[in-house]
């Protein structure tokens, strides 16, 4: 019995994270693929030194991997490109770290690893503890 609410307790917090996760990326996806560069520069000052067609780029990769984080398991279709998604996004954010880092920006780091960290639970619960089969 213990093992059956062990694996229903990670069910949920990978839910959760996977909410939390996606809405993040989403809000901000959005932000990068359709604000004006004037207004996203005075919210992100690394988009003034940035190439547009990167930060547009950017926001697509992030409003998809949030929606792929959510949507196949919601809908239980094709439920592994839920864990791509969240390892997708883990690569964004070691990219974003390592961008973060060689413009001396380190405190943006921090929140990096705080939302990989969270991409990597995703992917591990999602593939090893608590995986959604698909209805097919």
């Amino acid at each position: 019995m213990t093992n059956k609410k062990s694996n229903k307790a990670i069910n949920i917090a990978l839910w959760i994270a996977q909410g939390l996760l996606a809405l993040m990326f989403i809000m901000a996806g959005l932000m990068k693929a359709t604000q004006p560069i004037e207004a996203l520069t005075e919210a992100l000052p690394w988009v003034a030194n940035t190439p547009l067609a990167l930060v547009k780029f950017i926001g697509i990769s992030e409003l998809l991997g949030g929606l792929g984080l959510l949507i196949p398991s919601i809908f239980r279709w094709k439920t592994n490109l839920t864990i791509l998604a969240a390892l997708g996004l883990a690569l964004v954010m070691i990219l974003a770290s390592g961008f973060h880092a060689s413009r001396g920006e380190f405190s943006a780091i921090g929140m990096n690893v705080i939302l990989l960290i969270l991409a990597l639970f995703i992917a591990w619960g999602r593939r090893k503890k608590a995986p959604i089969l698909s209805k097919n």
